[in-house]
């Protein structure tokens, strides 16, 4: 990984210490204005400090919050109840990813930055801009992923330096308020963003871009936003499938080992024993169980135990079509003769093993070229452009299966919509994406076994508030429909 990485571990000591009130947002009590927000190196320290910490937020939450919940998932060689509890959208107050803390410390770097960055002087006008650019993108990731999580819940843009300051016992504030920020701040991130700026593992136009296109077309499918969210929408992922920086790869294996390749538009970047591997760690198989010369060839092997994996039907959907080359990325199998063991794992973000130890530094990806093709798919399709939603559509296909023209013409929208959701089940397989995806297809009752006839519940597509926020914070209720 790049040095700059290694930077970022010693600036996010420098911003995050101890602990105070109900968002557990951590500081540094020595840290002041005069001491730390001198000059550029300061703002750059403490950008790369944010995206440390960033990064430690999502390591582990990405996949509980982003995948875990769709029926997709369940046991590897052993289980755990908090697993089950998610996987079967059983998830209680009490639940590890419940706790906002960490999303909302990342939050209160970022408003540090916007704070005192202005008041610094840069060698370029463009590096104070990608830095403060860096910060809102950040601040709009994070609340993206808050109004998506817990609907209701505080939107704080004051940075917080002490324990003495005002407003450290919030109220929540609606979801209307929380995705109206994000959309704030995605703007004025892409209006600050230099156009030279060409970071994957770094904010840039394209990952803004990808953001907005996201975020746009959640507002139109699921909160009802309307024609100007899906025109938002699309103005941003053309604006993206428009840039020569990004296209797909040929081979798919490719994506994940080539790291900052031309498919990628943004990823976490992770160097060695961050965060101990973070989620991918879980679904790889436990060394001792497997015959020495199976290790690595062809079986990617982890110090402890296959906690999950996807279930039957799940593999099935996978594996549908002998010639897609997802497929052996997406999970492998192998029989252990020695053994007498069959063994499964999953391909992506597995690191390298190294003198006998798993080295999990891959780049967890969050934004992709394919992304774009089939969040345009899914916008012309609302638009209804079928034909330009199936070419989108196609493209995808055509790498997955080498066959052109995979989705024919004259498909009906039920049958378009159908094959774009496919795909994505496809092509994003462990990428943190597949939650998300059943709620704005409107399918997350229809497709998930633990969720049909349960639509009438309140808020039960929605994370309960963690027991320890509302302990610490008396103004922090719990969100309706858990509060029993």
């Amino acid at each position: 990984m790049k040095f700059k990485h290694i930077i970022s571990l010693f600036a996010g000591i420098l911003i995050l210490s101890s602990c105070h009130g109900d968002l557990d947002i951590k500081q540094k009590s020595g840290i002041t204005a005069s001491s730390m927000w001198e000059d550029e190196n300061d703002a750059e320290s403490a950008m790369y400090g944010l995206y440390n910490k960033f990064r430690s937020t999502f390591s582990t939450n990405y996949i509980y919050w982003g995948e875990y919940r769709t029926g997709l998932w369940g046991e590897g060689m052993t289980t755990q109840t908090a697993r089950d509890q998610v996987y079967q959208n059983e998830i209680g107050p009490d639940h590890a990813q419940t706790n906002w803390g960490d999303i909302y410390t990342t939050i209160n770097n970022a408003n540090l930055i916007i704070k005192y960055t202005p008041n610094i002087s840069f060698s370029s006008e463009d590096n104070k801009n990608k830095v403060l650019a860096n910060a809102y993108y950040v601040r709009a990731f994070c609340y993206y992923w808050i109004g998506r999580i817990w609907g209701d819940a505080p939107v704080l843009t004051e940075g917080f330096e002490s324990d003495q300051q005002e407003g450290l016992f919030p109220t929540k504030d609606s979801a209307d308020k929380v995705f109206g920020q994000v959309g704030n701040d995605v703007e004025t991130a892409l209006s600050l963003m230099p156009e030279s700026v060409s970071d994957r593992n770094l904010a840039s136009k394209g990952a803004i871009n990808m953001l907005k296109a996201d975020y746009n077309l959640w507002l139109y499918k699921v909160r009802n936003g309307g024609q100007i969210a899906l025109d938002a929408a699309n103005v941003a992922v053309t604006a993206v499938l428009s840039n020569n920086l990004y296209e797909l790869e040929d081979n798919y294996a490719d994506i994940f080992e080539n790291e900052q390749g031309k498919e990628i538009i943004f990823a976490w970047s992770y160097i060695k024993d961050e965060y101990t591997g973070g989620y991918p760690s879980d679904y790889l198989v436990p060394s001792q169980y497997v015959s020495d010369d199976a290790i690595e060839n062809p079986v990617k092997v982890g110090s402890h135990q296959q906690w999950c994996f996807y279930t039957e039907e799940y593999k099935a959907i996978l594996s549908e079509v002998i010639s897609d080359q997802r497929t052996k990325v997406s999970f492998e199998t192998y029989f252990d003769e020695p053994k007498n063991a069959t063994f499964q794992w999953i391909n992506k973000f597995a690191g390298e093993w190294t003198n006998g130890t798993r080295v999990f530094d891959s780049d967890i990806i969050v934004y992709r070229y394919a992304d774009a093709l089939l969040f345009d798919a899914e916008i012309k399709l609302a638009k209804q452009d079928l034909f330009g939603a199936l070419a989108s559509l196609n493209k995808i296909a055509e790498r997955a299966y080498g066959v052109k023209s995979y989705y024919n013409a004259g498909l009906s929208i039920f049958t378009l919509e159908e094959g774009i959701l496919n795909e994505r089940l496809k092509e994003f397989a462990a990428e943190g994406k597949l939650w998300w995806d059943y709620i704005r297809f409107g399918v997350a009752f229809e497709k998930n076994p633990y969720l049909k006839g349960r639509e009438n519940e309140l808020n039960v597509l929605l994370w309960p508030v963690s027991s320890t926020s509302i302990n610490k914070n008396p103004n922090i209720t719990q969100t309706p429909g858990y509060d029993k």
